[in-house]
């Protein structure tokens, strides 16, 4: 009985260490583990494509003139003669301010200078027979010199009583009563001129030089399902350094008052078109601190190349340099792909 027990204890073991050998022998089979891990992934084959280019960016309309309108002096308010919200005209009378005192000071002076001409007049006829000396006359010329100064002060200081609109346009709301006393800190209103109106926006650095003087751009607003068009008539000679932007500026003719000043405004602008280009999903671009790359599948591996995008459309971005026409591209999987880590393609497409 006890050498059966110890025969088929004797047996177990020997198979346990037999099935224990054969189980190592598969795991350390060549080509499976120890190996690269294999990634799969969808992929497209780069094809030249027609690509009408345009640029998008953000702007602003702006008053073709606006102004925030201020006394030169001080004084009460007598007269307001403008209404909020509507048109006025260059040189039409907005305000006017207590001029009595002004006006009084002005007869004085004339007055006074009246005299003066009087005795001036009497001592020539003396000084053509020496009956005065020349000292004499010089004075009293001078007197009516420095008379005519403050008469002609006191009239500009008179003109200034007056506020009158600098230009065509529309005037904004009233800040002030009748009865106010003002001051040159004190608005009045402001004057916004808009038509035509301003259409200013920002393009990055590398498209200064199709942004042309009188380049059509188009541009719509949120609270119009329309499409405008302006012209470009001026470009800022200072890139931004912080943005890398230049700033350019449109005239759009706004006749019947369809856009505001203020409005923000979506804008495009069209670049020459391309019948070549190279574009690659959005989504297979991968961003860097310094580049940006994207994963080329070539002999079954993952082959990072750095690349210069251009053009973004909705769904791809214009490749200028880095790949070429029938290079094939990853575009999923590609955070978890290494350089000349194994790829298997299960799905391929092509960009045309």
């Amino acid at each position: 009985m006890r050498s059966y027990f110890n025969i088929t204890t004797f047996s177990i073991l020997i198979g346990m260490m037999g099935a224990s050998a054969c189980h190592s022998g598969k795991k350390d089979a060549p080509g499976k583990a120890g190996g690269p891990k294999q990634i799969s992934v969808d992929a497209v084959v780069l094809v030249p494509k027609n690509l009408q280019n345009f640029v998008n960016a953000t702007g602003t309309l702006l008053s073709n003139e606006s102004v925030n309108v201020m006394p030169e002096i001080s004084g009460k308010v007598t007269g307001i003669f403008f209404k909020e919200g509507q048109p006025v005209k260059q040189g039409e009378l907005l305000v006017k301010i207590q001029d009595s005192d002004i006006r009084a000071q002005i007869q004085k002076l004339e007055a006074t200078k009246k005299l003066n001409q009087t005795t001036l007049d009497r001592q020539k006829q003396l000084l053509d027979i020496n009956g005065i000396s020349r000292q004499e006359y010089d004075v009293t010329l001078s007197q009516i010199q420095t008379t005519e100064a403050d008469i002609a002060y006191y009239k500009a200081q008179l003109i200034k009583t007056e506020i009158r609109a600098p230009f065509n346009g529309v005037a904004g709301l009233r800040q002030i009563s009748l009865g106010a006393v003002i001051s040159p800190s004190t608005l009045v209103t402001t004057i916004q001129q808009n038509n035509p109106l301003k259409l200013e926006f920002s393009v990055p650095e590398k498209y200064r030089d199709i942004a042309r003087l009188n380049a059509v751009v188009r541009f719509s607003t949120s609270g119009s399902l329309d499409t405008f068009q302006a012209k470009v008539y001026a470009i800022d000679g200072l890139i931004d350094p912080a943005t890398r932007t230049v700033k350019v500026r449109a005239l759009f003719d706004n006749k019947g008052s369809k856009v505001f000043p203020g409005s923000f405004a979506n804008v495009y602008f069209n670049m020459d078109a391309t019948s070549d280009a190279i574009m690659v999903p959005s989504q297979a671009i991968i961003p860097g601190t310094r580049d940006k790359k994207v994963c080329v599948v070539s002999g079954g591996k993952a082959n990072f190349k750095v690349v210069e995008t251009g053009t973004r459309t909705e769904q791809e971005v214009q490749i200028l340099s880095g790949v070429s026409a029938g290079d094939t591209i990853a575009t999923t999987g590609i955070l978890q792909l290494k350089q000349d880590m194994p790829v298997k393609i299960k799905k391929i497409s092509s960009t045309n």
